[in-house]
């Protein structure tokens, strides 16, 4: 199977899975057309779960929550060493690799979230993805987007409120939807249309991405890195020690 045991973190359920297993899963839920919805789990969201306990509930309601971030791993080894995840994942790694299915297999994407400027740029980065509709994550009414989601005959809808915004609406209409894959991705829609900012591979390769995304806004990532990566290590470390109280 490609979804391995889950691990907890703060009682968020993780998918322990790979690209290839997200993949298969998806392909899977487009040819026997069953509806899958898959969010993701970083330290940002796992933080958020602290102050906002209903959103525990609500990720756990989604088909798969899979990792995202270097610090979610390291967590997830540190709590539950060789149980814990297996890969290294982040989204933004995944949107490109989707991208490159969506197209060998001609599935077709409804892309809901961010701006019209945004949006507008996907075609022109990814040539030959199929979009059957978008809609900015700004303006719309949930009737009306539901309407031209559905009315669309998408395969995959990629959703990028950002958390929790994009859980919480999809866990209210989801049964709504008509489609067979459902994905929330955040700010993940800048990397189809190619305007993510992810800084050098080194950086990456030492799960140090978030720094070049403060440095382009340190205002508007402040809270998010500077004091949310700290806080988030402190929380792993109260985990760890209720576990070995165990």
């Amino acid at each position: 199977m490609p979804v391995e045991k889950n691990i907890i973190i703060n009682k968020v359920k993780i998918d322990n899975i790979g690209y290839t297993g997200l993949t298969a899963l998806i392909h899977q839920a487009i040819d026997t057309k069953k509806q899958i919805s898959i969010a993701y789990a970083n330290a940002n969201t796992i933080n958020l779960t602290y102050k906002d306990k209903k959103l525990i509930d609500t990720l756990n309601s989604f088909d798969i929550i899979h990792p995202d971030g270097i610090g979610v791993y390291f967590a997830s080894r540190y709590l539950y060493k060789d149980s814990g995840l297996q890969q290294k994942f982040t989204g933004s790694d995944l949107y490109p690799i989707l991208a490159e299915y969506a197209i060998n297999n001609k599935w077709k994407i409804f892309f809901f979230g961010h701006d019209d400027d945004t949006l507008s740029r996907i075609s022109q980065n990814i040539t030959g993805l199929i979009i059957t509709g978008m809609h900015n994550g700004y303006e719309f009414d949930d009737s009306e987007i539901i309407f031209k989601i559905n009315n669309s005959n998408c395969d995959i809808l990629i959703i990028g409120l950002g958390t929790p915004v994009q859980e919480n609406w999809l866990n209210i209409f989801k049964d709504k939807l008509g489609c067979k894959v459902i994905i929330c991705v955040g700010d993940g829609i800048k990397v189809f249309a190619g305007n993510k900012k992810r800084g050098p591979r080194i950086l990456r390769k030492f799960g140090l991405e978030w720094l070049t995304r403060y440095l382009t806004n340190p205002i508007k990532y402040f809270k998010r890195y500077i004091i949310g990566n700290p806080l988030f290590l402190y929380r792993i470390i109260i985990l760890k020690m209720r576990i070995l109280k165990q």
